[in-house]
Parts: structure tokens; C-alpha cells; sequence
């Protein structure tokens, strides 16, 4: 029987989620010849894991789910036998980019990756603490339904198992379908909400900054416009499923499925500290390296958390935006690249080849910074326009600039140095007991 894990990072007060994706865990092994890992991984003060860990005491019990609650010392306790056990020359830095301190969306899911290897899962699957299913008719509508449909199959047995036209071509239907993802609906993906409603002109300006510098008004105007929206607001009526090259605009990493041996145990995330998107690459390889993925229509609910708006909680998430569109200077760099190597990124079983991927991270690290200087002029003078705490944020940007152009360099240099110790991490996990399941002692 194949074990799975369904996995929730989180670094925020969330118990009616957690009770909700054991809800999701109980489906998958009621509809499905599953053991379920569920893994939260808690990065939070000591009430809100008490909290967390008795929404998992409440669950029902089942006999193929086991409930994981591991906060940052345990998986800190983890991570350190699993980078010594590597054999990597760097392991204390390592150590670092899988648990760095700050936030990190790819370093996150990365340990979410290593400690599925460590209990056996063939699959991981993603949620988000901000996020919450949809319900129709009196049922939730999980995404796990058709993560387990299709996830790992050969495209052409998973052909089967969805409901529109096959949109493949006859050469990819051998390859395994290595992801399975949907989108949300609700609000914006990223909260710069408050700047369209304040200015439109101003919201284009500063969203435009995430596309390629030499891309048209054009293509510009039209990436705007389709920007963080998700799936928009239209409600789950009934399933529909495509079998495809997914379009990495059409799914979130709220609601996604990676097939560890083809894709998650190959290659890592981003581990960019504060820098939002930084955990969406993996969505790029598998597009880009022609990978078969099915995209679903059970979207999930995207909400905004009251923190973000308080004044801390203000700055640091518009710093996280800021180093969102520098990093972009060296992703565009690197998707570019993958799409022309296309099945070159795979080797003869069709997984991906983490030495490819880590060589053109690397070779990204020596693009010239002045497109990087013009993206943050543009967004000192949108935020000037602005005004208020917008204006009070661009001086703290100013301050800060020669060292967000560094970092934003650093972190693809470290992208690199992960993605070539990956494959010993990964094997080092699998011999790296996990700490005891929720509710038992260590």
C-alpha cells in the first residue's frame, strides 16, 4: 500500500485548518488504498501549537492516518542528523537553507519534502493556513480526490481518469504525471488588494514589475490584468479535470501535488528568505521539462490574515513583495533557459535532473544588476505616488537597497548549492527516523 503525505506549513493560528485537513486526510483513505501521513510542520509561539496540536488530538481516529505535529526544534533535531548524514562538506549550512531564521516559503515545503522521504510517501500534497475548501451541496470538495486519481500514474492510464480531452501529445503519454494542482478563488493571491482599489495606474505599474523588462505594453497590460486573480470567483459546481502540460498561471501552491520520485525528491525549492513566490519553481520544471500534470477545478478559498495589514505585519510583507520582483530578474533568466532545454531536463526515466537545474541557477547569479536598480526606482517612485505608509515604506526601501540586490543574487546562488546536495539529502532522510507521531512521547 503507497503512503502519502498531506502536508500544512504554518507560522500562524490555525485550528479550524488543521481540523479541516484531517477532514481532507480522512477522504483520502476512505476513498483511496492510501496510508496518510498528515504533516504540520508549526513555526509558532507555544499557544498557537498547543492549539494545533489539540485540533489534532480531536480527530477521529483512523487506521491508516497518522497525525504529525512537529515544531521547529524537532524538525531543526531532524534536519541536522539528515545534513550530517549527507556526507555534504556544508552541512551546518545546509541546515541553515532548509531552516533559516525568517520566513521562507520554499524552505518550508523543502522540509515537508525530506520528511516525506524519511516516512516512505510516494507523493506530497500542499495546503496553505490561509486557505479553506470549498462546500457545495452540504460536502466539502477536497483537492486530494484528484491528486490520488492521477499523481504518479503513466499519463496514458491516467488518461482515464479525467474528465475533458486528453492535451497531450502521443510522446508524452509513457511519462508519469508528475503534478496535479488546481488554483483559488476569493481574494487576491497577493495582498496589494488596497493599491488597485487606491490607484489603478499605480497597481499596473507596480505589478508589471514581475514581467521580463523587454516584454511589450502589450504583455504587459495582459499579465496585469490576469495577476494573482486564481480561478476568480466563480464556485465549484461539478468536477472537471484535464490531462496536460500544466500552464504554471493556472495553479497555486495552496492546492497542489508533487510525484516525489519524478519531481520533489529531485529537486528543491528556492529557499529565498522573505520573498514571495520563491516556492513556485517547481511548477515551472515541471511545465517546462514537459512533464504530464492534470489540472482540476476543486479551487480553494483564498483569504487574507489580519496580521498582514498591522504595521509590522505591513513591512514585512511588502518587503517579502519588493524581493519578490527582484527575484525575477533571475528566475525569468532561468525559466527561459529550462524551456529551451525542454527533455533535456529529464533523464532516460523521465525525472527531473536536479545537475541541469542547479546549472542554470548558477549561471543566473552573473546577470548584470541594473535591471534589478530600475525595478526598484519604478517601485520608489509608485510608492511615493502613493503616499502615506507606502511613501514611509519606499524610505525603509531606499536604506535597504545595495543590500536587497545582494540578497536577491545570494539566494539563487543558494538555490544552486541545494539543488546539488538534494539527492544526498534525500537519500539521508529516507535513514532518518522522523520524531514520534502527534500525541506520543519522543
Amino acid at each position: 500500500m503507497r503512503s502519502i503525505c498531506l502536508t500544512l506549513p504554518t507560522n500562524r493560528h490555525c485550528p479550524d485548518t488543521v481540523a479541516a485537513l484531517g477532514a481532507e486526510a480522512a477522504y483520502a483513505a476512505d476513498h483511496f488504498d492510501i496510508d496518510v501521513h498528515l504533516l504540520v510542520l508549526d513555526s509558532c509561539p507555544p499557544a498557537d501549537r498547543a492549539a494545533h496540536a489539540a485540533a489534532l488530538r480531536r480527530l477521529p481516529a483512523h487506521p491508516r492516518i497518522t497525525a504529525h505535529h512537529l515544531d521547529e526544534a524537532a524538525q531543526r533535531d531532524f534536519l541536522a542528523r539528515v545534513t550530517a548524514r549527507s556526507g555534504s562538506a556544508k552541512p551546518e549550512l545546509l541546515l541553515d537553507l532548509m531552516l533559516p531564521d525568517g520566513l521562507s516559503y520554499g524552505a518550508c515545503t523543502n522540509r515537508a519534502f525530506l520528511i516525506a522521504a524519511a516516512l516512505g510517501c510516494e507523493s506530497v500534497h500542499r495546503r496553505d493556513s490561509d486557505s479553506r475548501y470549498q462546500r457545495v451541496d452540504g460536502r466539502t470538495v477536497f483537492p486530494v480526490h484528484h491528486e490520488l486519481l492521477s499523481l504518479g500514474e503513466r499519463a496514458a492510464d491516467a488518461a482515464a481518469r479525467v474528465t475533458e480531452p486528453v492535451a497531450l501529445p502521443d510522446d508524452l503519454l509513457r511519462r508519469r504525471v508528475a503534478m496535479v494542482g488546481s488554483s483559488f478563488v476569493g481574494e487576491l493571491s497577493v495582498d496589494i488588494a488596497q493599491i488597485r482599489d487606491a490607484d489603478p495606474a499605480v497597481y499596473h505599474d507596480v505589478v508589471s514589475l514581475w514581467a521580463p523588462e523587454g516584454w511589450s505594453a502589450e504583455q504587459k497590460r495582459a499579465l496585469v490584468e490576469e495577476s494573482f486573480t486564481g480561478a476568480g470567483t466563480e464556485p465549484f459546481a461539478a468536477d472537471r479535470s484535464l490531462l496536460t502540460v500544466v500552464d504554471p498561471m493556472r495553479v497555486d501552491m495552496c492546492n497542489i501535488a508533487f510525484h516525489g520520485p519524478t519531481v520533489s525528491e529531485r529537486v528543491p525549492l528556492p529557499p529565498a528568505r522573505d520573498t514571495i513566490g520563491s516556492d513556485y519553481f517547481l511548477i515551472h520544471l515541471v511545465h517546462d521539462a514537459r512533464l504530464p500534470g492534470v489540472l482540476h477545478n476543486r479551487n480553494i478559498v483564498n483569504y487574507y490574515t489580519g496580521e498582514r495589514r498591522t504595521g509590522p505585519g505591513f513591512l514585512a510583507y511588502q518587503t517579502r513583495w519588493a524581493k519578490f520582483l527582484l527575484s525575477m530578474l533571475y528566475f525569468h533568466h532561468v525559466y527561459d533557459r529550462m524551456a529551451e532545454a525542454g527533455d533535456t531536463l529529464l533523464d532516460e526515466h523521465g525525472r527531473a535532473r536536479p545537475a541541469a537545474v542547479a546549472a542554470l541557477a548558477r549561471e543566473s547569479t552573473g546577470l548584470d544588476t541594473a535591471e534589478n536598480v530600475r525595478r526598484l526606482d519604478a517601485l520608489d517612485t509608485a510608492y511615493r505616488r502613493l503616499g502615506g505608509r507606502y511613501a514611509e515604506f519606499a524610505d525603509l526601501l531606499a536604506g535597504r537597497r545595495a543590500r536587497l540586490l545582494d540578497e536577491a543574487r545570494g539566494d539563487m546562488a543558494d538555490f544552486a548549492l541545494l539543488t546539488e546536495a538534494w539527492e544526498p539529502m534525500v537519500a539521508a532522510a529516507r535513514a532518518t527516523p522522523v520524531p514520534p507521531p502527534a500525541g506520543q512521547p519522543r
